[in-house]
């Protein structure tokens, strides 16, 4: 890689705040200051002023063109671009860029995702410039981010009600501190770091796989001799064709002001991760979104697949996103620091309890958070955390906790020393506790890893749940403590009382056991194994009052965001359901039907000269695959039969419910049968690469 400086190099595609301050007059850039930290309108002559240097810098940056950047409900993102040239009526063009064209575009709000809140031939949807979070130059473009709605207003985005959230959960956690005497602190924030999985494959194998292609992941695949078992390929030296690809991805995203720190090897081959450092909540969920975008303009650039897909092959392990999240304050606190005693730091165990009593009160919005037709395949796997939602805290905490539950007093100790050996390696303190891979929620120090989210999601929705709930139980402090007589008597009240309600989603233990699955139904704690068994609880009353109380959701959006997410559950399974009646069909019986055949010669050819024996090798393997030639061509066609049944449902609840029943039910049957063909079909007929050639199809 070239030398480069790094401090140049860093946001040097991004309109920075610097970048505004040296282009705009001194009283402009003053008023813009004023109008975000007080979150007012933005005044015309302002955007006017804003847009001629933001057009002026992207100008020279290479950008010709500009578009609004959103996040409509598909998950990804999405934009339309336009010159920035104008005719000026005497058969030129001049480079224009207005205050209003930066403020407000318009897009169709009917093509995409609105869950039934515009009609087919209601078309205007309106995008809106968010000034907290910084424009940017890519590919010949300045990119603006902003927010989307509908021409009634209905937010048909994942920004608007993310930021919506961010303004709920510091409103309410003010109100909580100044009650405990701080008026210092004017802002309240949360604040997440994303740790990004991913798996890369060359170009070559991923153009010979249709349902790769299709669906993101493999549809059929027999175990392969070897996968994950050694363990060899977890932090393991890194190949010089991904460093190269990690190196240029670094580049680019540091570019775009990404603060992507952290790469190395996952446990799976060919799997990989890239982590980013903690930054205000809307701007990580706009840097995630870069950064799976880049990951795979990159890969492509290296004759790579960036695949994201949550369980792209099965029998090894899949890829998630660990969302972890925080709350900071403007003089830099972190809220969630326990300090180094715990137990006697008050402020901090209201806090932590009311996050605790949050879990446990919306177990199901947090599921809902992280489900999908894809991560189903991901979440209650030994690499991904179970469907149960529970909250790891570690040792020391439980212990304070058991103390403060029990009135007695608890004793504080030291941590305790790691000795690697004696002579020059140093000795280690202990962190107060051990880390949890498989809890779905783990307190990790100062912030709360939610490792359910899947590596192909916006982490928008799992922050805008995190930051309501907790600002619901931030509310019903502070109601409780601006009655009380004593503050001091009702924030010990309030703990004691979250611990013995709410405790019950505290688990330490392996999430993964069957032991666990027991206890947790023993408990009364949600089982929601799928998209379609979670998504019945979205429109609860508690969590449509919950999301209107905060002015997050209307009662509309919810529904639509529900139908929704059902809509692109039944969406996803139909396309791979179809994808594999195409490759069975068009693909792998015919390849088994040649092979049937040259095999059949050899046994006739055998038959002919007195050698055909009933137990010989061609005789068995015929039968074989005759026997898994007409279960496969049975099971597809019942797949087939199915797919126009179930089309025939109007009800989406309905639609999804048969998909999840009778369509999955019908693919796995079909995949048996495929991988059974595989493992017995000589691998020169077998008309795709297989896994061993797939994950390690990048060599060096």
């Amino acid at each position: 890689m070239e030398n480069f400086d790094f401090k140049s190099m860093f946001a040097e595609y991004v309109f920075t705040d610097a970048e505004m301050k040296r282009r705009m007059p001194e009283k402009a850039y003053a008023e813009y200051e004023d109008t975000v930290a007080k979150n007012k309108p933005l005044p015309l002559s302002l955007a006017n002023e804003i847009a001629k240097a933001m057009k002026d810098w992207a100008i020279e940056k290479g950008a010709t063109h500009y578009t609004h950047w959103f996040q409509p409900l598909t998950g990804v993102t999405a934009e339309k671009h336009d010159a920035f040239l104008e005719p000026d009526g005497n058969e030129n063009v001049i480079m224009k860029f207005t205050g209003k064209n930066l403020a407000r575009g318009e897009s169709d709000a009917s093509s995409l995702p609105n869950g039934g809140l515009r009609s087919t031939f209601e078309a205007r949807g309106y995008t809106a410039w968010d000034p907290t979070s910084k424009a940017f130059v890519r590919d010949g473009s300045l990119y603006i981010p902003t927010v989307f709605c509908s021409y009634s207003g209905e937010s048909l985005d994942k920004k608007t009600p993310l930021l919506r959230s961010v303004e709920a959960i510091g409103k309410q956690a003010i109100k909580v501190l100044r009650l405990l005497g701080d008026k210092k602190t004017k802002k309240v924030f949360p604040t997440v770091g994303v740790e990004q999985e991913y798996f890369l494959i060359d170009k070559g194998v991923y153009e010979k796989r249709l349902d790769l292609a299709n669906c993101g992941r493999t549809l059929f695949g027999a175990k392969p001799p070897k996968g994950q078992e050694i363990e060899d390929h977890y932090l393991g030296k890194i190949k010089s064709r991904v460093w190269n690809y990690m190196a240029d991805l670094d580049r680019e995203l540091w570019k775009l002001g990404v603060y992507a720190k952290t790469k190395h090897n996952e446990v799976a081959p060919a799997q990989h991760e890239l982590a980013s450092v903690y930054t205000t909540t809307n701007l990580a969920v706009d840097h995630n979104q870069l950064i799976m975008s880049v990951m795979k303009s990159v890969a492509n650039k290296h004759d790579l697949v960036c695949l994201l897909h949550e369980k792209p092959f099965e029998g090894v392990n899949g890829s998630g996103k660990h969302n972890n999240w925080s709350l900071s304050t403007d003089r830099g606190e972190n809220l969630f620091d326990p300090t180094d005693k715990p137990a006697e730091n008050k402020r901090f165990l209201l806090f932590f309890t009311a996050v605790v009593s949050a879990v446990d009160k919306y177990q199901d919005l947090l599921r809902i958070s992280a489900t999908s037709a894809s991560n189903d395949h991901r979440l209650g796997g030994s690499e991904a955390p179970p469907s149960v939602i529970s909250m790891f805290i570690g040792d020391d905490l439980s212990e304070v906790f058991t103390a403060i539950e029990s009135g007695t007093k608890y004793q504080d100790k030291d941590a305790d020393e790691v000795a690697f050996c004696e002579g020059i390696l140093p000795h280690l303190k202990k962190d107060k506790t051990d880390r949890n891979r498989t809890s779905p929620f783990a307190f990790t120090g100062n912030k709360f890893e939610f490792r359910m989210v899947g590596s192909n999601m916006s982490v928008a929705d799992a922050n805008i749940v995190l930051n309501t709930i907790v600002a619901e139980q931030f509310r019903i402090i502070a109601e409780k403590l601006e009655n009380a007589e004593n503050i001091d008597d009702a924030i010990d009240y309030l703990i004691v009382k979250a611990i013995r309600k709410h405790g019950r989603v505290i688990f330490n233990g392996n999430n993964y056991s069957d032991e666990w699955k027991q206890e947790a139904e023993r408990r009364g704690l949600l089982n929601l194994p799928t998209t379609v068994d979670a998504l019945k609880h979205y429109t609860a009353d508690k969590n449509v009052e919950l999301f209107s109380r905060h002015e997050v959701f209307t009662k509309s959006e919810v529904e639509s965001r529900h139908e929704i997410l059902l809509d692109a559950y039944s969406k996803a399974v139909d396309v791979e359901a179809r994808t594999m009646v195409h490759v069975v069909k068009r693909q792998i019986i015919p390849a088994v039907i040649k092979f049937e055949k040259e095999v059949s010669t050899t046994l006739n050819q055998k038959q002919a000269l007195g050698l055909g024996l009933k137990n010989s090798a061609e005789a068995s393997l015929v039968i074989n695959l005759s026997k898994n030639l007409d279960g496969l061509y049975t099971a597809v066609s019942k797949l087939e039969y199915d797919l126009l049944d179930g089309a025939k449902k109007s009800c989406s609840l309905e639609k999804a419910e048969f998909d999840k029943s009778v369509i999955l039910t019908d693919m796995r049957a079909v995949r048996d049968y495929v991988d059974a063909l595989e493992s017995i079909t000589d691998q020169e007929f077998w008309p795709f690469p297989n896994y061993t050639e797939i994950l390690n199809s990048v060599t060096y």
